[in-house]
């Protein structure tokens, strides 16, 4: 997996967005679902501490979960922007 932290990854996710606005996305859906599968992935140990009682790892699930949307409105502006090209 690659090293981005959640705030990395949402400064990312809106360079894509903007750049799917524009429509310039040179990222493939494919990289772009698999960036949410990862962040997933990583969202994944932190849910395991939440439900143990972590507070603050439920914080992180949250952060993550709302990183996923994002993306996956970025995923749906990329397949329809591909769609009307």
């Amino acid at each position: 997996m690659p090293p981005f932290s959640f705030e990395l990854r949402r400064m990312y996710a809106g360079q894509v967005l903007r750049a799917v606005d524009e429509g310039r996305s040179s990222m493939s859906v494919e990289a772009m679902v698999q960036g949410m599968i990862d962040t997933l992935n990583e969202a994944l140990a932190d849910a395991g501490k939440h439900d143990r009682g972590n507070s603050a790892a439920g914080t992180r699930v949250r952060k993550a979960m709302q990183t996923i949307k994002g993306c996956a409105q970025d995923v749906r502006k990329q397949v329809q922007a591909d769609k009307n090209a």
